[in-house]
């Protein structure tokens, strides 16, 4: 239920899109976007501002499958509580527009691409691919048994930092641990906002999340979740002698932070989906400051 690739906060409405780009999500690509921004973070921080064309093009494309199977993955742990959510019972599995199946097929057919893709990088990167298509295996099913599937989704979400380091570098320097535990406290922060969406139904039909674990202490504990992520990027910054331009876009990314807290202290459902999606612009800044940043100091 806790997925940041979903469409809208308030009732399903009659399917537009084809049954195969809805049950990927093409048709919506806020999940592209927030699994995108951390990506090229990491491809930047390896290269020194110069990734290769490659490694570009093999792991933005590696972003569109990995999140296309995450969303095929997870609506098929979901198939049978979808349909008791109105938000959701018109997702093609519930609905019946796609069996079960066949969806599973389309999973592995995902990750059997992204092995391809892997497969021109080289032999540490391609190794560390098994973690990453294990993480995004995984999360799905961890609502039944955790009330911490967003720190599996942080994980999935996060293991691109170590795959592009090893696809720049063919190794794995300590500083990118730092952006990796970014990328995981920023995802667990916007992806309790996405629960809190949800956390009615949730509780109703038995699903776990960091929003139903936090209770009345879901606001302060996505803030301090935040304040740590701008903190770990600081340090990311100064380990990777980054200058002004790449700090003024973490200074800018805080002040969403901040109107995210703003817009969603009454804890409405559509105020905490619209504080969710506002992370896309957080994803944005930050890379921009980090190029920019690499532009004017090599």
């Amino acid at each position: 239920m806790t997925n940041p690739s979903a469409p809208q906060p308030s009732a399903a409405q009659p399917p537009m899109a084809n049954r195969w780009l809805r049950l990927m999500r093409l048709d919506k690509p806020i999940g592209t976007y927030l699994l995108l921004w951390p990506t090229l973070w990491a491809l930047w921080f390896a290269s020194a501002g110069q990734p290769s064309g490659a490694n570009l093009l093999i792991f933005c494309l590696g972003v569109i499958v990995m999140r296309a199977a995450g969303c095929v993955i997870n609506d098929y742990a979901d198939r049978h509580v979808d349909g008791d959510v109105e938000r959701t019972r018109l997702r093609p599995l519930p609905s019946g527009e796609v069996r079960a199946s066949t969806a599973l097929a389309l999973f592995f057919a995902l990750l059997f691409t992204a092995l391809i893709l892997v497969l021109l990088t080289n032999k540490l990167t391609i190794t560390l691919a098994f973690g990453g298509a294990a993480a995004a295996t995984l999360y799905p099913f961890l609502k039944r048994f955790t009330h911490w599937p967003q720190l599996g989704l942080g994980i999935a979400w996060a293991w691109s930092t170590p795959m592009a380091f090893a696809a720049h570098n063919n190794g794995l320097p300590a500083e990118l641990w730092v952006i990796f535990v970014a990328v995981v406290c920023w995802t667990i922060a916007f992806d309790t906002y996405y629960a809190m969406v949800d956390r009615e139904d949730d509780l109703r039909i038995g699903i776990k999340s960091t929003a139903i674990l936090f209770g009345r202490y879901d606001l302060l504990i996505i803030g301090l979740l935040q304040l740590a992520v701008v903190l770990l990027m600081v340090t990311a910054g100064i380990l990777f002698g980054r200058g002004l331009m790449y700090f003024a876009g973490l200074a800018v990314a805080a002040g969403y932070f901040i109107n995210q807290h703003r817009v969603s202290r009454g804890r409405d459902r559509d105020a905490c989906f619209k504080a969710f999606l506002s992370n896309h612009r957080v994803g944005m800044i930050i890379f921009i400051g980090l190029v920019g940043d690499y532009l004017l100091n090599p």
